[in-house]
């Protein structure tokens, strides 16, 4: 029997938007690009045996881009539901800043691509689900595919693109010029999460703050997103999800985003149902729907 999580440590899982998954991964820490000699991992979770190639979910945690793991899939159970899952790390503020993040989820996703026949799942049906500093990533993938300067070249395989073709966006801050507004505790103070990962307070860097921020990367050539958000969130305001869903729809996009009138950031309830049925039915529709 596997022994239990310590009170502080489960805490700590559920407070950066993740849930402990009971399903192992088929295939363990795999490394996927050594930036600078820091080894980036993954973990594969395969469905059973099916009759065609099941496509690809792409989950990033959460953790303020300061602690989290990609052992923590929040998303695992996605495999009974035929879905292949890759939960990925990547590089924490203290080690580099932005846009080393992004460079390393797209790096991640070129190697995944580049692997698909090896571990056999469908590199053509990629989606992304993220939670929090995750949700900010996978929202980041979806709004730069195709952007050079945000491409990168962690992990090699240039020869393949890193553009997905969904994205589900759990509580993700999604403008940091306006958060340093509302919320100067999260972008302005020494060791605060945004100030870590841009380098500097956001007052003092608006143009790295405004290129960074998702929210202004929205245009017409973008993924249909699913976007989840507690109401009473404190932590990144749900403001952020209505932004984004509004920037969606006026670009001529599917968007859409689904309240929990009174959740917080995170908990148990984002990943069971019904959250967990309308997640399935989303992908479903985007991944599936041109399966032969």
């Amino acid at each position: 029997m596997k022994p239990l999580l310590a009170p502080h440590v489960l805490l700590l899982v559920l407070s950066a938007g993740l849930s402990v998954s009971a399903a192992e991964p088929t295939h363990k820490d795999i490394v996927f690009a050594s930036p600078e000699g820091h080894d980036l991992k993954l973990d594969l979770y395969l469905p059973e045996k099916t009759d065609t190639k099941p496509p690809l979910v792409v989950f990033i945690h959460g953790g303020s881009w300061q602690k989290g793991s990609y052992k923590n899939c929040s998303v695992a159970w996605l495999a009974e539901h035929g879905y292949a899952v890759a939960s990925i790390g990547y590089r924490f503020s203290d080690l580099a800043i932005w846009p080393a993040q992004v460079h390393d989820c797209k790096g991640a996703i070129r190697w995944l691509r580049a692997h698909a026949n090896e571990y056999g799942y469908d590199a053509t049906r990629i989606g992304a689900i993220g939670t929090s500093a995750g949700g900010y990533l996978v929202a980041m993938l979806a709004v730069t595919g195709g952007e050079a300067n945000l491409e990168g070249d962690i992990g090699g395989n240039l020869d393949q693109n890193s553009k997905i073709q969904a994205v589900v966006d759990y509580f993700g801050p999604t403008d940091f010029v306006a958060r340093s507004k509302n919320q100067p505790s999260k972008t302005e103070v020494e060791g605060s999460p945004v100030r870590q990962l841009l380098g500097g307070p956001v007052s003092k860097n608006l143009e790295l703050a405004a290129k960074a921020s998702p929210l202004n990367h929205v245009d017409a050539k973008d993924v249909p997103l699913l976007a989840i958000h507690g109401e009473k969130d404190k932590t990144v305001f749900i403001e952020h999800s209505r932004w984004f869903v509004e920037a969606h729809r006026a670009a001529g996009l599917e968007a859409r985003l689904i309240v929990l009138p009174d959740s917080g950031h995170g908990g148990k309830e984002f990943f069971e149902s019904p959250i967990r049925e309308e997640v399935v039915t989303f992908l479903d529709r985007i991944l599936k729907s041109t399966e032969s």
